[in-house]
């Protein structure tokens, strides 16, 4: 007899654990997004107020792929794509404003959209991607990849944050997400690489070590926290500059 599934935060849940497990189960859904969160705050930080710091920029290079790692697992596992794609929709128009603030000093600034926007593009992608593969025949599933490139390529002439790097990711767990933790960790680090390079960017390699620590679990949520706080802390970052 089958197990019973309850839907719960929007989530379709039962006692077995994600296929998108890491090698060692240290680490829940939740974990990894305070994780991520903490490495931003750090990044932000010392972008904003301590650019001599270069040790704070290198902690904030872990965020991205833990923060593409949880955006695959959160559209994999939730129950409504389209709540999920809306969600994220309206979390990135609010924190367009904050964000121009913070990095432009402008209440709106065309040329570089927020994070969020770039989340809620690669999200997009994968809903199209997937009603598109449904179709009949392989010129259906060679489509659906191909709207996948578009997505990845358009989100650097729209000027997304992390751009293609971010989208890549994104797809690559997602579609990967069956594969042995080896083998879609190893997509990803290569894909990683192959696209940041220089500099600090390297140290983007380090996010992928709590991904390995992945349980499977997703914990206990904290959704509205994660959505709040990029806004939250970037009109926070705002706020202080103004008062110095």
């Amino acid at each position: 007899m089958a197990k019973k599934k309850v839907i719960r935060y929007g989530f379709v849940e039962d006692k077995r654990k994600s296929s998108n497990k890491g090698i060692i189960g240290l680490l829940d859904g939740t974990l990894l997004k305070l994780i991520a969160m903490i490495s931003m705050v750090f990044d932000h930080v010392g972008d904003n107020f301590f650019p001599g710091q270069t040790w704070m920029r290198i902690v904030g290079r872990i965020a991205l792929p833990v923060f593409a790692f949880c955006i695959a697992e959160g559209f994999s596992h939730t129950h409504d794509r389209m709540k999920y794609l809306i969600r994220m929709g309206i979390f990135a128009l609010i924190s367009e404003v904050p964000f121009d603030l913070v990095t432009s000093g402008k209440v709106l600034e065309s040329s570089h959209q927020n994070i969020m926007i770039t989340f809620f593009w690669s999200i997009l992608g994968l809903i199209l991607f997937e009603k598109i593969r449904k179709g009949k025949g392989k010129a259906a599933k060679v489509l659906a990849f191909i709207v996948l490139g578009l997505f990845a390529v358009s989100s650097i002439i729209l000027g997304m944050d992390y751009n293609m790097l971010a989208v890549g990711l994104i797809y690559i767990y997602y579609l990967l997400r069956k594969k042995a933790p080896w083998w879609n960790n190893i997509a990803a680090i290569a894909y990683h690489v192959a696209m940041r390079n220089m500099g600090i960017y390297w140290f983007g390699l380090l996010g992928f070590i709590p991904v390995l620590l992945y349980n499977g679990k997703r914990g206990k949520g904290l959704k509205w926290l994660f959505y709040s706080f990029y806004p939250g802390h970037l009109l926070f970052i705002y706020m202080i500059k103004q008062l110095l």
